[in-house]
């Protein structure tokens, strides 16, 4: 059995024209399926995925970045491999353009499960990871469109996947970049495990919103630790987004569970996502 979905952010706004969107996790998603059907591993599907998403423009991570009130642009990410539990995490990473790989590298190559700021760079500098060379012409500010840009607000915009593969083992991966706006230093929940990143031998979640709510709640351990006392899969996220809800904010999660089952909720007005179970179709979509 094998199972995947991506989200791309649960900042979509309706009327406006998502196809380069819908049809890249499209074209993404079918790379993933081939991969796990050729024995790829759920960590090493996730860390791809989310390499492609950072690297492709379309979504508020890694080049689709905008600069906070400082004009900096300030990475997140985050991942953890279900099998043992394992996670890395970058948060407020400058001047490296994929920083799912950087969290890659804490959770393989040091002790810790999150670097910060300076020390992230330098560990990213470290390790051969490839620089951005001229951030204005790299970074394409793909979020200022939609709601993560809404003045006086909060705002979001994330990318992220989850996985499971033939081996039966989980992973979760999740990127951000700065959106216009936000406060230099600002943590959202995206490099927090457990809040927007979780993944253990049953489930495995990634989430995308307002972080500021998601990490109240710890949302996506919360899900997970909810399934694991028998709530069903979409009742546990339906539980945690409403606390959400109730608190005033907004966004959405991808999760799914050992036995295939993939859930897509969100509480915004869309959220650009793709997702198979097994041989079932490959659907993509933003509302």
């Amino acid at each position: 059995m094998i199972a995947f979905a991506l989200h791309g952010g649960a900042g979509a706004k309706k009327g406006r024209d998502y196809s380069a969107e819908i049809a890249n996790m499209r074209e993404i998603t079918e790379a993933a399926r081939d991969a796990l059907k050729a024995g790829a591993t759920a960590l090493d599907v996730v860390t791809e995925v989310v390499r492609k998403l950072e690297e492709s423009g379309l979504y508020v991570a890694g080049r689709g970045a905008s600069p906070n009130q400082a004009g900096n642009y300030e990475l997140d990410a985050s991942l953890m491999n279900g099998a043992d539990q394992t996670c890395g995490s970058v948060t407020a990473l400058q001047g490296f353009a994929n920083p799912v790989l950087v969290a890659r590298a804490v959770m393989e190559k040091t002790p810790h499960v999150m670097l910060a700021g300076d020390g992230a760079a330098l560990f990213a500098h470290e390790q051969g990871f490839a620089s951005i060379a001229d951030e204005a012409e790299y970074f394409t500010r793909a979020g200022r469109f939609e709601s993560n840009h809404p003045p006086g607000t909060l705002a979001h915009g994330t990318v992220g996947c989850v996985c499971l593969d033939s081996y039966g083992n989980l992973a979760s991966a999740t990127s951000t970049a700065g959106v216009f706006g936000k406060m230099a230093g600002r943590v959202g929940d995206t490099p927090i495990i457990g809040a927007g990143t979780w993944a253990d031998g049953q489930t495995a979640v990634s989430c995308t919103g307002q972080g500021e709510y998601f990490i109240r709640v710890n949302a996506s351990a919360q899900l997970a630790f909810r399934h694991a006392g028998g709530q069903k899969l979409s009742e546990a996220a339906d539980s945690v987004l409403q606390q959400i809800v109730d608190m005033g904010g907004e966004g959405g999660l991808i999760a799914l569970n050992r036995a295939g089952e993939v859930i897509v909720p969100f509480r915004s007005q869309g959220m650009k996502r793709a997702w198979f179970s097994g041989e079932g179709e490959i659907v993509s979509e933003a509302f």
